[in-house]
């Protein structure tokens, strides 16, 4: 399934990427939360609603930095193969840099060599859930299984044991975050990312990379997605300008 690519998906996560956290509910089938580091940030450049998050959650084990303000740490989603994930990986083993790469069911079912070469390579993979599904639009226990299926799936098929969890577009709640933690999962979000999942309407590589540099800043969570023609062809000096700036990736 190409998530991200309709434009409900993407009108929805373009929102989620700038709005701040916790401005957007749904009242239909449950409650679901849109995070969204938001605009604003303080002196060191950290995105206030990355912030809040983490004093609000980080009781369930959920972070949308990490606490080591000298460190960066690349994620790319992967909902689907569209044919850059060998080259990102192969510019991450150039750089000597580890990722954590998010699985989708369909992905990890799909594209075994690619994610053997992951786990070979050293990089970390994270559950996005088996079908995409946003949590807390779940009951507790079909939550569960989203979680705990593709867990299972990876565990079996690649001897890998996964311990971080990715919430579907961003939506999450204080339920599904708790739910998650007792899987014995911890729940990452990111503190910068760019619009950078339209396949057929790709950013500016030079655009990108400036504005990637300039929001960049210590305890980043830097969310990409591997679909896209721009982050493959911009990984390498992106590494190599966040390197200049004293981050360990």
């Amino acid at each position: 399934m190409k998530y991200y690519n309709s434009l409900l998906s993407a009108a929805v996560c373009l929102v989620l990427l700038t709005a701040p956290a916790g401005c957007l509910e749904a009242s239909a089938a449950g409650s679901a939360i849109g995070y969204g580091q938001g605009t604003q940030v303080n002196e060191e450049n950290i995105p206030l609603g990355a912030l809040d998050f983490d004093a609000q959650f980080r009781q369930y084990g959920a972070y949308a930095t990490t606490p080591d303000r000298n460190r960066i740490i690349i994620t790319f989603d992967q909902g689907y193969e569209n044919g850059y994930t060998a080259q990102i990986l192969d510019t991450l083993k150039e750089k000597h840099v580890t990722a954590v790469f998010f699985l989708t069911g369909d992905y990890a079912k799909k594209e075994t060599e690619l994610v053997r070469r992951m786990i070979a390579e050293g990089h970390m993979l994270g559950n996005h859930g088996m079908t995409h599904a946003s949590l807390p639009l779940l009951e507790d226990a079909d939550a569960r299984k989203e979680l705990m299926s593709l867990h299972e799936y990876v565990m079996q098929n690649y001897d890998y044991t996964m311990q971080y969890f990715r919430c579907p577009c961003g939506e999450y709640s204080e339920q599904a975050l708790k739910l998650a933690q007792s899987c014995g999962y911890r729940t990452i979000f990111w503190s910068g990312a760019h619009v950078d999942w339209l396949t057929d309407k790709q950013p500016d590589p030079a655009q990108a990379l400036e504005k990637l540099t300039a929001q960049a800043h210590g305890g980043e969570i830097l969310l990409l997605h591997s679909v896209s023609s721009t982050n493959a062809q911009i990984l390498g000096e992106l590494i190599d300008r966040l390197r200049d700036r004293g981050y360990t990736l």
